[in-house]
């Protein structure tokens, strides 16, 4: 039987995530990530193929850190159920800059003509249709 292996995909994403954290997205390599795991670079490819494989993880793995914050959000402060989503994104904006960047700015290609068009980058038109009246 092999060895378990020392370095997990769940290890890779949170270096990647606290990579993204304090400096920012574009310095997410495979030689930024060992450096943080302080391990070479094969462990990374031996968990991905690729970086793209790598990175399309990661942003599953962002989002549900972005979620988990919303949940928290929702837990930490009194706030009417119909801001809950606006002022949770304006504080995550504030705290977690870099990642918000990653999520909600980057490629971002929106058709903002309604207020509550940002919901739409969510892909929840449950969200979506709470905020109407």
């Amino acid at each position: 039987m092999p060895p378990k292996p020392k370095i997990t995909k769940e290890m890779i994403l949170t270096a990647v995530l606290k990579i993204t954290q304090e400096i920012g997205f574009e310095a997410v390599n495979a030689r930024s990530i060992a450096e943080r795991l302080q391990c070479s670079t094969r462990p990374i490819f031996t968990c991905y193929e690729s970086m793209e494989e790598l990175k399309a993880a990661f942003l599953d793995f962002a989002f549900e850190y972005y979620n988990r914050y919303v949940g928290q959000y929702e837990k930490s402060k009194n706030t009417e159920p119909y801001l809950l989503f606006p002022l949770s994104y304006i504080a995550f904006a504030k705290e977690e800059t870099n990642l918000f960047r990653l999520l909600f700015i980057s490629d971002m290609d929106l058709d903002m003509t309604e207020a509550n068009d940002f919901y739409k980058e969510f892909g929840n038109e449950k969200k979506r249709m709470s905020f109407r009246r």
